[in-house]
């Protein structure tokens, strides 16, 4: 499924586009990743400021498949899967409870139908919760020596 994936909602109007990004994206899905960040994980420090985040953006859509959601011309959300990790999964702070998390994890599935693994920080509930419900299990804890916020984080798997 290279395609754009474009449904339309019940009132008839088009849902939010999900498509590979461009590097013409990497910008605004940096903004999103930045704004997420902050509004999801206000405890957990930041190793690299809004720059350096924006420039691994645009490593990210250059060296992995990664996939943005847009509703017309605006990034609302954002997958990037690295072989079989899911890097990367973040939505802009309105989006969040609305669906779209749960197209783009569908998506990492239909993408990798063998299995995906992925890291998330302990404090991040609302996500452990959301990959929990999405059938992904517990595999492994840390004390968060192994990544760059030095924040605590757990591993989580989906084999189908």
């Amino acid at each position: 499924m290279d395609t754009d994936t474009d449904t339309h909602t019940r009132t008839g109007k088009p849902a939010v586009l999900l498509r590979r990004a461009l590097p013409a994206d990497a910008p605004a899905l940096a903004e999103v990743w930045l704004r997420s960040f902050a509004a999801a994980l206000p405890t957990v420090r930041r190793a690299h400021g809004d720059e350096a985040v924006r420039g691994w953006f645009a490593h990210l859509v250059t060296g992995c498949e990664s996939w943005g959601a847009f509703d017309g011309e605006h990034a609302v959300g954002l997958l990037v899967l690295d072989g079989d990790e899911l890097e990367q999964l973040y939505l802009a702070p309105a989006w969040r409870g609305r669906g779209l998390g749960d197209r783009l994890v569908t998506l990492a599935k239909e993408r990798r139908p063998g299995g995906l693994a992925l890291w998330t920080f302990q404090v991040n509930t609302p996500a452990r919760r959301f990959y929990a419900r999405h059938g992904f299990t517990e595999t492994d804890r840390t004390d968060g020596s192994r990544n760059e916020e030095r924040e605590p984080d757990v591993r989580y798997v989906w084999a189908p």
